[in-house]
């Protein structure tokens, strides 16, 4: 029973992939090569040496049916690389944010780490239903493992964090490897692999079809069936008509055996996101992957988001999860 209906659902994702993509098939455009100087004295010992890379490389098109397919890279302010990669996806409720990070902001600390961190783009709910913005991410992580060399990167260490929405989508960047649907042929790099090698769950939505009785559960007002919720904006129909899509767009619906480490962390006291979808996402993974591949942590008092997720303490959890897997 359970063959046939994942073999239904990613059925029904190549149709909801045909109707969301545009016609186009432009591949999107190389990355810049390296610089190189060379010597000119004296002429018979010329030397060449590689300049390293350079440090922001904004404004990249990862792909070219939509503006929104762009990323900015930020590589460690020391060395060359190659280095591994973490890709950043914004949160948002999936209609709102952009890439652009605050030198302030978090990911600063992984970048000092000496990690590469992508910021990515993806096309919001108004522009595109879902699949579009897992498709787009999955888009994003094939042409950065195909132009690593290029980029300075290292492509068989690639990881990915996202808050809120974000975290949603890196969720599931980690737990549909194996979905085909989602690697969408028309973004370019097709036959490069997608997967990832450590993801970073912000109080992320995991499960579509429990988060109703889990805000329930919290005393919380919001509810996400009627159709006038960000999540059911983002299927493209009310949660409570189309379980079907409301199921395809969750990551608990993929947790496989061969799904990455996890570190997953949230707020008890989350009424946007109860925090039970994290432990419902932790609770899968541990079934399928071994308790030792997923980390649970709840901010006894936390909501969503605030200081207990990006004070120094946390951000050095999240830089030593990603040195125990990317390193």
């Amino acid at each position: 029973m359970f063959v046939r209906t994942r073999l239904a659902i990613v059925a029904m994702l190549a149709i909801v992939a045909l109707s969301a993509c545009t016609k186009s098939s432009a591949a999107p455009p190389a990355a810049e090569s390296p610089t190189t100087t060379n010597s000119e004295s004296p002429p018979a010992t010329v030397t060449t040496t590689t300049v390293p890379p350079a440090r922001e490389r904004l404004d990249l098109s990862y792909s070219s049916q939509s503006p929104s397919q762009q990323l900015d890279l930020h590589l460690p302010a020391t060395g060359n690389g190659p280095f591994p990669v973490v890709v950043w996806i914004h949160g948002g409720g999936w209609e709102r944010g952009d890439r652009h990070l605050s030198p302030q902001g978090p990911q600063q600390a992984v970048i000092e780490a000496g990690y590469a961190v992508a910021s990515v783009d993806y096309r919001l709910s108004h522009e595109a239903v879902f699949p579009a913005q897992i498709q787009d991410v999955k888009g994003a992580v094939r042409y950065l493992r195909a132009n690593a060399t290029t980029l300075g990167l290292d492509a068989t260490r690639i990881g990915v964090w996202g808050d809120s929405a974000g975290g949603h989508l890196a969720a599931l960047l980690g737990t549909s490897g194996d979905v085909a649907a989602f690697d969408d042929p028309v973004l370019g790099n097709i036959g490069v692999s997608s997967r990832v090698q450590a993801v970073v769950d912000w109080y992320g939505p995991a499960s579509f079809a429990t988060f109703d009785s889990q805000l329930t559960q919290d005393h919380c007002t919001k509810r996400i069936a009627g159709k006038e919720s960000v999540e059911s904006r983002l299927i493209g129909d009310a949660v409570a008509a189309r379980p079907d899509l409301a199921r395809a767009a969750s990551p608990v619906t993929y947790v496989s055996a061969d799904d990455p480490p996890f570190l997953i962390e949230h707020g008890r006291d989350d009424c946007v996101v109860p925090w039970q979808q994290s432990d419902e996402l932790a609770k899968a993974l541990t079934t399928a992957t071994g308790a030792s591949n997923s980390t649970l942590v709840v901010f006894e008092h936390a909501q969503h988001g605030g200081n207990d997720f990006v004070d120094a303490a946390n951000m050095a959890r999240v830089v030593a999860f990603f040195d125990t897997h990317l390193r």
